[in-house]
């Protein structure tokens, strides 16, 4: 039985993304999608097209580019959320100049605070090159500090390579 927060943590086009929509759709519960993507290019769009349509039209989805606290404010006991994705999330406050640990802090405590189940999904971006820019190299951090953040306060934590799910926290749901 899904339950509290559990988070998805994985590379790019690991298959994280899949594996949290069917963990999600496994609960019986009424499924949320909150967004956190901004439609930048063709490319996102289409990334976001693929996901719409495996997702399905019995998903209700919630745009949430920064404020991810309202949008988590905003569900039920009875609904199982799938926030998808914390790195774009990050991107997005890190772009718009916000102050980053008070919009973290939102976001954690929102989950906290959660009445239904949650399951975040983030990429794993530590285990490549050291990116080659202050802006590169700031991004890396930050997304490794909320990865610590978000799996120290997860009940499961998944790991997804290839396609297949690693638990490394927890029980899977």
């Amino acid at each position: 039985m899904l339950s509290g927060l559990t988070f998805v943590l994985g590379g790019a086009a690991s298959g994280k993304s899949k594996y949290a929509e069917t963990v999600i759709e496994n609960s019986g519960l009424g499924k949320i999608y909150v967004a956190t993507a901004r439609i930048w290019d063709e490319e996102i769009q289409a990334k976001v097209d693929l996901h719409q349509a495996r997702r399905g039209a019995d998903w209700t989805c919630l745009d949430a580019p920064i404020d991810v606290a309202g949008a988590l404010g905003s569900t039920s006991a009875k609904q199982a959320t799938l926030l998808d994705c914390a790195t774009m999330w990050l991107t997005n406050v890190m772009l718009d100049n916000h102050d980053l640990a008070a919009e973290q802090d939102r976001f954690l405590t929102a989950l906290a605070r959660s009445k239904g189940p949650v399951v975040v999904v983030s990429n794993e971006v530590g285990q490549g090159i050291v990116p080659d820019t202050p802006l590169g190299r700031a991004f890396r951090e930050a997304q490794g500090r909320l990865n610590i953040a978000l799996a120290a306060q997860a009940d499961c934590v998944v790991h997804v390579v290839a396609g297949l799910p690693q638990v490394i926290k927890g029980v899977a749901p």
